[in-house]
């Protein structure tokens, strides 16, 4: 929308006509502090009905992974006999420590597994966040397993590829109606 502005030639005026040409500012003052408030609640809108979507793809991303990821890695060495979604991990206090999408679980390691529709740079910082906060939680439980991770995603670029795998995570892609777990040859998973 453009803006309008508004000029007036005071010299001569009344002081009728002045008042009156304020009273009109004032009125467009108002309209426009109006139409900006309009604005704010159609973008809150907006973002709201953003973030739902993307919370569906990131659903919808959980729910290509989950349903044969345990297969898949048990099919690279693993013996896992517990895969559980959307678990969150709290203290005493009842305060969250850490969320964690899939957790791949035996007697001897757990994998933490983030997943996310187009996972990021960021997503591999915070996981790494996320699997140091599991460690401590389970120091504090005499919890002696390894603790690995994995990022998955349905979009992920050649380099972030590159990226989860330098940082000791499992690269997890969807690859048609299945996923395929990266482990080059010679990739040795970080473990916390």
């Amino acid at each position: 929308m453009a803006e309008t502005t508004m000029h007036y030639d005071y010299k001569g005026a009344t002081f009728e006509e002045v008042w009156a040409s304020l009273r009109e500012l004032s009125e467009s003052q108002k309209e426009t502090d109006r139409r900006m408030q309009e604005t704010d609640r159609q973008m809150k809108i907006t973002d709201k009905k953003i973030g739902e979507l993307s919370n569906r793809f990131g659903e919808l991303a959980e729910h290509l992974v989950v349903p044969n990821i345990k297969e898949k890695f048990n099919s690279l060495g693993f013996t896992f006999d517990r895969a559980s979604q959307n678990i969150e991990i709290t203290d005493l206090e009842g305060n969250s420590l850490a969320e964690v999408d899939i957790l791949l679980e035996n007697g001897d390691i757990a994998i933490a597994v983030e997943v996310k529709s187009k996972p990021g740079y960021d997503d591999v910082t915070n996981h790494i966040k996320r699997i140091e906060a599991l460690r401590r939680y389970a120091d504090k439980r005499n919890d002696q397993r390894a603790f690995q991770g994995a990022i998955a995603g349905a979009i992920m670029s050649a380099e972030l590829r590159k990226h989860i795998l330098k940082s000791g995570f499992y690269a997890i892609e969807q690859t048609g109606d299945t996923v395929k777990i990266n482990a080059p040859e010679g990739f040795k998973a970080r473990q916390w």
